[in-house]
């Protein structure tokens, strides 16, 4: 067989990631008919067919998916080899290019990222991006963040193939102003039925979670406010306006910070981290860092009640 040919292996890349040739000529610069000589010359080098029609449309056949799997992993490599040989050469940092979800507690999202800037010698220059999942999801499959950071694995509806990494988890710990968790303190967590409650919003995966386990133990909260940022939901709470739910990983510094106390530890109750990456093994380094650190997480003491 003749050595691959990676230009050809580009051009079908690229159309696995947009879906058609169209989109994938407009990534390219290139006309519609040029990308599908490039993948046909590819199939013919293959000897297996790559793309099938559907419709007006055209789909990866199963041989097609297992090679654009590769070629995310060559392009991502050839990517990485790059930016170390540039960065030597012109005596740049490294970069980590990170998106976070703007659920995560910035708290949360920062102890994952400080490995990654404090344990090498030649520490990371952190680039750092937030928003939604769709729009974050859109960065990395350009290569515009090398991973995102979620409260939960990227889910289906997302046509991207990409790769959710287990980082770490960690309990869930109720906390409050002083008045309120001494009000709830006796009989906890029973407690918190008709006790006033401060959530995330319904796009937040802790919030699903939440929702879960209070419905499995039949317990019936009031909600007193929903949340998207999680800076405004502490603030909410520290006022007095109800209870709200942390990681325990973070709530130490939770506590110190808004001067809440812990009413204690939910039972059965953890919250999952992932790194989210187009790469089904992780090579980056920093991101590796991160997941070693998280995975030592350990529960807190169990509070009083």
């Amino acid at each position: 067989m003749d050595p691959l040919n990676y230009h050809h292996l580009l051009n079908f890349w690229h159309v696995s990631r947009e879906g058609s040739l169209q989109r994938a000529s407009e990534v390219l610069g290139v006309t519609p008919a040029s990308v599908s000589i490039q993948v046909s010359r590819l199939e013919r080098e293959l000897g297996v067919k790559l793309l099938a029609r559907r419709g007006r449309g055209i789909v990866l056949t199963e041989l097609g998916q297992q090679v654009a799997e590769y070629a995310t992993e060559i392009f991502s490599t050839g990517r990485e080899l790059l930016e170390q040989v540039q960065g030597r050469t012109a005596g740049r940092q490294r970069e980590l290019r990170i998106g976070v979800l703007d659920a995560m507690p910035k708290l949360l999202a920062f102890q994952l990222l400080e490995p990654a800037l404090t344990a090498a010698a030649d520490p990371w220059r952190l680039i750092c991006y937030e928003g939604e999942m769709t729009q974050l999801v859109a960065d990395l499959a350009v290569y515009k963040v090398d991973v995102v950071l979620s409260d939960a694995p990227l889910e289906a509806s997302f046509k991207l193939r990409a790769y959710s990494h287990l980082l770490g988890e960690s309990d869930l710990v109720v906390l409050g102003a002083p008045a309120l968790v001494e009000q709830y303190q006796t009989n906890f967590p029973l407690s918190l039925s008709g006790a006033p409650l401060l959530l995330p919003t319904s796009t937040c995966g802790l919030r699903r979670t939440v929702d879960h386990w209070l419905s499995e133990h039949g317990l019936t909260p009031q909600i007193r406010g929903e949340f998207a940022d999680s800076a405004m939901l502490k603030i909410a709470a520290q006022r007095g306006l109800g209870l709200f739910m942390a990681p325990a990983a973070i709530a130490a510094e939770v506590i110190a910070m808004y001067r809440v106390e812990s009413l204690g530890v939910l039972a059965g109750l953890r919250e999952r981290y992932y790194a989210i990456t187009l790469e089904r093994k992780l090579k980056h380094p920093a991101v590796i860092a991160i997941r070693n650190s998280a995975a030592n997480w350990q529960p807190p003491p169990a509070a009083s009640t």
